[in-house]
């Protein structure tokens, strides 16, 4: 463990709303100034794969992420199209939903997304969004 992914480890632990590798960088060099790009880059997928941080693909060709906490609840997604806010919801009967769409075909789920796109009709009524 380096003090470079101790940084980034911290920076992501901080984290209470959704974050790009980006804004992550930028957040784990005002812990420690060398952080590098590449590190950070290499450390997402880790995290991932430990599910100690989830992967949100909002498909705009930019991944966002968010901690992991064992006490979450499933969460659906919504994402406003016109500000790329996401907002996560608890959504109790995915567990339900995916083990039983799984279990009529003899599987196991090991993971599942629910992803909504919405507008914001604020927005586009009055050109200001309050929830951004």
């Amino acid at each position: 463990m380096t003090g470079q992914r101790l940084a980034i480890f911290e920076a992501v632990f901080k984290e209470s709303t959704h974050f790009t590798a980006e804004e992550l960088l930028d957040k784990s060099r005002a812990i420690d100034r060398t952080v590098s790009r590449a590190t950070v880059y290499r450390t997402l997928p880790i995290l991932v794969e430990s599910n100690l941080v989830r992967e949100v693909d909002i498909g705009i060709n930019m991944k966002y992420y968010m901690p992991n906490s064992e006490e979450d609840a499933p969460k659906a997604q919504v994402i406003c199209n016109d500000c790329q806010k996401i907002f996560e919801i608890s959504a109790p009967f995915m567990e339900w939903y995916g083990n039983t769409v799984s279990s009529n075909l003899g599987l196991t789920p090991i993971s599942q997304r629910l992803q909504v796109t919405a507008q914001c009709e604020e927005l586009r009524k009055s050109g200001v969004c309050s929830k951004s």
